[in-house]
């Protein structure tokens, strides 16, 4: 007689590629937001990240970051402004248009962003040297592939929906 195991046993034993990416996902927060608020930025959570992941120097519009982060411009425009209030991004008007307001950090905004990008690199550097460099490399390949396609039918059915 086969026993069936309980979806959660089998969530356990064998999880899919939505509870993988969320076990990935709260890891790498949990370790970049500690380690952010061990150097002085402990006014950050982890849903700001959506916004300070895209930020450079050059600016950029907040339906960028919307298309870039995959979040509503409603959402984007909420953690823009949690943001600005921490002193961590300024609106400025877009010389290309000056409709349009471009998203600049600030001198503090920049310093966490370039520590981010630093702690990211070291987290990627810890988890290549523990898989083998040219393991994490192939897994980055097929994970960015499997996101890039994923992204793929979001546009199409975004478009199709409102077609």
């Amino acid at each position: 007689m086969t026993t069936t195991r309980r979806r959660t046993e089998r969530q356990e034993w064998n999880p899919d590629l939505g509870v993988l990416a969320s076990r990935l996902l709260f890891s790498l927060q949990d370790e970049l937001f500690t380690r952010l608020a061990e150097a002085g930025y402990d006014d950050l959570q982890p849903r700001h990240g959506a916004v300070l992941a895209f930020l450079d120097e050059d600016g950029i519009r907040a339906t960028e970051l919307a298309r870039l982060s995959g979040r509503h411009k409603q959402i984007v425009g909420r953690i823009v402004d949690e943001l600005e209030e921490l002193g961590y991004v300024e609106r400025r008007a877009d010389p290309a248009d000056r409709r349009a307001k471009l998203i600049l950090p600030t001198e503090r905004g920049l310093s966490q962003v370039r520590l981010g990008d630093e702690i990211i690199a070291d987290i990627e550097a810890r988890h290549s040297s523990e898989v083998g460099a040219r393991t994490y490399a192939q897994f980055r390949d097929v994970l960015r592939g499997v996101v890039a396609r994923r992204t793929q039918f979001r546009e199409v059915t975004e478009s199709g929906a409102t077609s």
